[in-house]
């Protein structure tokens, strides 16, 4: 084992013993089971808007969008326009309106029991279909950034992939398992924060070590898809042009915010509407600078690691940000404890979805099915040991579906992204703003967006392809617009809202979450 391995295992050491110390903190002061998945509501402006940035973007910031970019061009950069739109539209159009309604909904602590409450669905139609759907999909979520961290931890130490898979998944499932959400935030700050300064820093060095004026030269010397001017094209993707579909596509990613519980619970746990103020600004200023510099990585990562050209051998495109670190680091021994803790900020990227995913899925299935369906009558400190168990399952699941070496991040994460924004997006939008909504036309848009996904992907009916495979045209747009429509139609087609319905949401309009 080289010196520099030894310094980098070093970092990921000191760095994965504070995440678990944060676990074993937070777990003496979870009381409840609404500590345990809300935090009491007591996060802050800085660590909800942080949290809620480094759960969304997962491994596929440092490592599927870079490679993307460094494969075929900043052409990739449109899907970081779409979410860079989409974040900001969720936090000045959602945020504030969910926090608010969700007090007013009988205080609810989870996604699924917002929903039952805002539509009041005695029978608990809606809390057993979105949490089966939570379940379904952030299996595969969670998947993806198991992968992302097996991946990871092979690259960087050249272990077995599954060896590698083992050890990060074992790791988040420690610190989620005993601290909870709070813990989960905690950890999803320091792990914003690295990322941020990984993505600002290393780009910047591996710029100036290379020269400026070497910048186009690297470029065009390792033979670029489309040449220079068409791999730093935006309308460019590798040697051809964008088509209209394509665009759309990518930017389509950008609908999935307003359906993603692991960034809306965040709205709904900020202490005060002050602090949330100050989250939407934190939030689109980390955003806005974290998706640019992924770019940047991808276009300066093709001209610094010239003469090698990833994607050619063993090493996949999408190490492209590791394989930077890794030369800019090595050069000076001294430095490699310091390049080690910024290959720390690929697994905080990875570590923060992943737990954000875990603590979701497991409040879906102890709070929401357990307690809500199966068994009403179960105490708080029976919810959170079966949460517990359920964390423990999950991870367990999503850890078999990561084994597959060859699986793509991106593949997953498209996968998932897809699914949760087709299924929740248009329900929680109308949930919000449009007072006819009726627990018929929620019904409708949770089941029909989730289903359009399910068939665009996975269902080949077009001469052997899948309809997505076949149009180009990303699962989440087609969902999300099927999903809208039924609502609007279903909604319309059957029984208006109650008295009491609308006068909640006439109250959380004007701010008043009392009643």
């Amino acid at each position: 084992m080289g010196t520099s391995t030894v310094w980098f295992l070093a970092a990921f050491a000191a760095y994965l013993l504070l995440m678990l110390g944060i676990g074993v903190y937070y777990m003496k002061k979870n009381r409840d089971a609404d500590d345990y998945f809300l935090g009491g509501r007591g996060l802050s402006g800085w660590v909800a808007a942080l949290s809620a940035q480094a759960s969304d973007m997962s491994g596929w910031l440092l490592m599927g969008l870079p490679g993307s970019v460094y494969a075929l061009g900043t052409g990739q950069a449109w899907i970081a326009v779409g979410l860079f739109i989409g974040t900001v539209l969720n936090w000045i159009c959602i945020s504030s309106r969910l926090r608010r309604y969700t007090i007013r909904a009988n205080n609810s602590v989870t996604f699924p029991e917002y929903l039952e409450n805002r539509f009041h669905d005695t029978k608990k139609i809606l809390l057993l279909i979105s949490s089966i759907v939570i379940v379904i999909f952030f299996l595969v979520y969670t998947a993806s950034a198991l992968a992302a961290g097996g991946k990871l931890f092979a690259s960087v130490f050249g272990m077995d992939y599954r060896v590698a898979l083992t050890i990060g998944a074992a790791v988040i499932l420690a610190y989620t398992f005993m601290g909870g959400f709070m813990a989960v935030c905690t950890t999803d700050f320091i792990q914003g924060s690295l990322m941020l300064v990984g993505l600002l820093v290393v780009p910047i060095i591996a710029y100036c070590l290379m020269g400026p004026e070497n910048l186009m030269k690297n470029l065009a010397d390792s033979q670029v898809p489309g040449g220079v001017n068409g791999y730093l094209n935006l309308f460019s993707n590798g040697e051809r042009n964008y088509s209209a579909v394509e665009i759309i596509s990518q930017l389509g990613w950008g609908l999935g915010y307003c359906g993603m519980p692991h960034i809306l619970t965040r709205f709904m746990a900020v202490k005060n509407e002050k602090e949330l103020k100050k989250s939407r600004v934190i939030a689109i200023i980390w955003v806005a600078i974290s998706l640019g510099m992924a770019v940047v990585i991808g276009i300066v990562g093709r001209a610094y690691l010239f003469p090698v050209i990833l994607g050619e051998g063993a090493v996949s495109t999408e190490n492209v940000f590791i394989e930077m670190i890794a030369k800019v680091f090595t050069k000076d021994m001294n430095m490699a404890f310091v390049g080690g803790i910024f290959l720390c900020g690929i697994l905080a990227a990875i570590m923060s979805t992943a737990d954000s995913q875990l603590l979701i899925t497991a409040s879906s299935a102890s709070k929401d099915i357990y307690q809500g369906i199966m068994n009403p009558k179960a105490d708080d400190k029976k919810v959170l040991k079966i949460s517990r168990a359920t964390v423990i399952v999950v991870a367990v699941l999503a850890y078999i579906i990561a084994l597959d070496p060859n699986s793509s991040i991106m593949g997953l994460v498209s996968n998932a992204w897809a699914g949760l924004g087709a299924a929740f997006g248009p329900t929680i939008v109308l949930s919000l703003f449009w007072k006819r909504t009726n627990l018929a036309g929620a019904v409708a848009g949770i089941v029909s967006g989730g289903l359009t996904v399910i068939l665009w992907d996975y269902i080949p009916l077009m001469g052997g392809q899948t309809l997505g495979a076949a149009t180009g045209l990303y699962s989440l747009v087609v969902g999300f617009a099927v999903s809208l429509l039924l609502i609007i139609i279903v909604s319309l087609c059957t029984k208006e809202p109650d008295r009491e319905m609308q006068q909640e949401f006439e109250d959380v309009a004007r701010g008043n979450v009392e009643g």
